[in-house]
């Protein structure tokens, strides 16, 4: 009996280790959801060549100094946004960045591949924007706030943002070690005490993925704005 449960184990514990890989291997697929690139938008490119990868930046360009640098969801089609962003912020240039994978963007999508494109893209602009908002929505808002993080935005706005991806994606699978496995962890908690731009954050009350911020726990620190703006 003792060798029949000692197998038993054995056989359980290896199942286990094989989904762990299986889910180390894929884990990409759960968090990057590529849209192909749109062929009726219309709108214009602006091409970065960074790092062995070239990045299409939707843009509608106008003549003035302030801009709205705009980071998608991981199933958006950013120029599809475009049209909204430039009825809520009118006499702004827009620049909404199709992630790697994304609209026509060559390479991988990956966090430090994201947010590495979109320092640049924001140093590109910032020559000839003196003054650009930040715009980030779901998966986008962790690239958002690291780049408020690091570079002088004149305002942020996230639009369902998360504490962190690992947080949420522990919800969905309780019994995997995703400490160790996750690779794209996006903690925004560990950037947004750094950021000193006015924020305002909009959170969905049912949102099923990204819970509002009354339910989220106390173990791990939240997400807070410096400084809050009405709408």
């Amino acid at each position: 009996m003792r060798r029949v449960i000692l197998a038993v184990l054995a056989i359980a514990a290896f199942v286990y280790l094989i989904l762990c890989l299986g889910l180390f291997l894929a884990q990409r697929s759960f968090i990057y959801y590529p849209q192909p690139k749109s062929t009726t938008s219309g709108n214009a490119s602006l091409t970065l060549n960074v790092d062995g990868a070239t990045v299409l930046v939707s843009t509608l360009p106008r003549q003035s100094q302030d801009a709205i640098i705009y980071f998608g969801g991981n199933a958006e089609d950013v120029s599809r946004s475009l049209p909204t962003l430039a009825e809520a912020f009118p006499g702004r240039s827009l620049y909404a960045m199709n992630y790697r994978g994304y609209g026509g963007s060559t390479g991988k999508p990956s966090e430090t591949a994201l947010i590495a494109d979109a320092l640049v893209l924001f140093d590109r602009l910032n020559a000839d924007h003196s003054r650009i908002v930040v715009i980030g929505r779901s998966l986008g808002s962790g690239v958002a706030i690291h780049v408020a993080s690091e570079r002088r935005v004149e305002r942020l706005l996230l639009v369902t943002p998360y504490d962190s991806l690992l947080k949420i994606a522990a919800g969905q699978f309780r019994y995997f070690p995703l400490t160790w496995l996750m690779l794209d962890k996006f903690e925004s908690w560990r950037y947004a005490p750094k950021v000193t731009a006015p924020t305002q954050l909009i959170a969905a009350q049912y949102d099923e993925v990204i819970p509002s911020f009354e339910h989220r726990s106390h173990t791990t620190p939240s997400l807070r704005a410096p400084s809050t703006s009405q709408p």
